[in-house]
């Protein structure tokens, strides 16, 4: 990437103005042009800046009103940067709040545009700081107060790794259809075969783990426009939500109607027999030694019961009575994940059934439920529910 190629540098340059001039330099170094931009809330930047969002504007406003309308500027304009072309990556360097306002900032930006956040908070919980996107947190080790030998090697480091990422040269094929799959563990063989079977129809196929984050993001994704059709192989994230599970970090978003878009969607109830919990069986919890248990590694699953059951049949027909676009149900009644099947040890489909009951009755007559002879990890059902997502995507031609 030649010079025209601009890194936005993004930063509290009042308390952080010594190590974001050292970004500046290091990225100039580099041959890229940079747009520096202070979104510091304290006083005036150390140096000036190409853009200076924060000074003065918060007089008379707390420190958190103050540093919320900063980053909703700030948003807007690196927005509206990329989006004419003038910037290409951006980095900002930070504490904790500056981390808070950095990675806010860079969230604003599409998925593939490079965006480094070197912090001091790195080594802690980063999910709800980083979330879905696709931000590089890069640790400071040492405190950032000032450039140091220590210091000054990250700085230089992440310059240089912001200024690679601008050089993407690869695009996607843009020929064909998009089919978002969700999956987890306990379904691998299942998306594996679904996967296979879309390809060999001429699909791209992006699956996304049912880990919480990974249903977020695809959903996030499919309302950004990148998907023609959603096969919700694995609901897990439900279930697991109501245990406080493994995989239960879900917002409200996961299984609703995607914003602002038709997108028609397939759902299959894929690890919906059992909740993933961390222990073992050497510990098992005295509230589960009852239940049907599959030890797994560090983690086990319990069995839902039918009442649980019950409680999450309603929820999703609660959610897919909120569709205008086009939504079906497919049921393998062999079993939901590795475990559920005669000789797994969740079988148990008087529950599997109590649950296709209450969905059955609970949504309305224009979301088709079909039941089929199916295991969700066999070939058939792979072959059946890629079928039928086709047909959703097409309508039925082709």
């Amino acid at each position: 990437m030649s010079s025209q190629a601009v890194i936005g540098v993004v930063g509290t340059f009042d308390s952080k103005g010594e190590e974001h001039f050292f970004l500046k330099e290091a990225i100039e170094r580099r041959g890229y042009g940079c747009l520096t931009i202070h979104v510091g809330t304290k006083g005036p930047p150390a140096f000036p800046p190409d853009l200076d969002l924060g000074s003065r504007a918060q007089e008379g406003t707390g420190r958190d009103q103050a540093i919320a309308a900063v980053i909703e500027r700030a948003r807007a304009k690196v927005q509206g940067l990329y989006r004419d072309g003038k910037i290409r990556g951006i980095i900002s360097a930070g504490g904790g709040t500056g981390t808070y306002l950095g990675t806010s900032i860079m969230k604003a930006l599409p998925l593939g545009v490079p965006k480094v956040m070197v912090s001091t908070v790195a080594s802690r919980d980063m999910s709800r700081t980083v979330g879905i996107h696709d931000i590089t947190v890069i640790h400071s080790v040492a405190d950032l107060l000032g450039v140091n030998s220590i210091s000054g090697m990250i700085l230089d480091v992440a310059a240089g790794a912001v200024c690679g990422m601008a050089q993407r040269t690869w695009e996607p094929s843009q020929g064909k259809k998009k089919v978002a799959l969700t999956l987890f563990g306990f379904i691998t063989q299942g998306a594996e075969a679904v996967k296979a079977c879309l390809d060999e129809m001429g699909y791209e196929v992006i699956a996304f783990h049912a880990n919480g984050t990974g249903g977020m993001a695809m959903e996030e994704l499919a309302a950004a426009g990148h998907f023609d059709g959603i096969l919700d192989l694995a609901l897990h994230e439900m279930a697991d939500r109501m245990f406080d599970g493994y995989c239960g970090g879900i917002g409200p978003q996961r299984l609703e109607p995607v914003r602002g878009r038709s997108v028609p969607r397939l759902v299959v109830p894929g690890g919906l027999d059992c909740a993933v919990l961390e222990f073992t069986r050497e510990a098992i919890p005295e509230e589960h030694k009852g239940r049907k248990l599959f030890f797994y590694d560090f983690r086990s699953a319990i069995r839902l019961n039918e009442a649980e059951s019950v409680r999450l049949a309603q929820e999703v027909a609660e959610k897919l009575n909120r569709y205008r676009e086009p939504v079906r149900v497919l049921i393998p009644r062999g079993g939901w994940s590795e475990a559920d099947g005669p000789e797994g040890p969740l079988y148990d489909p008087e529950v599997s059934a109590a649950f296709v009951r209450e969905l059955r009755g609970g949504l309305g007559p224009g979301i088709p439920v079909e039941e089929v002879d199916f295991h969700i990890n066999g070939r058939a059902f792979a072959e059946q529910a890629a079928r039928r997502m086709h047909e959703m995507i097409t309508g039925g031609q082709g």
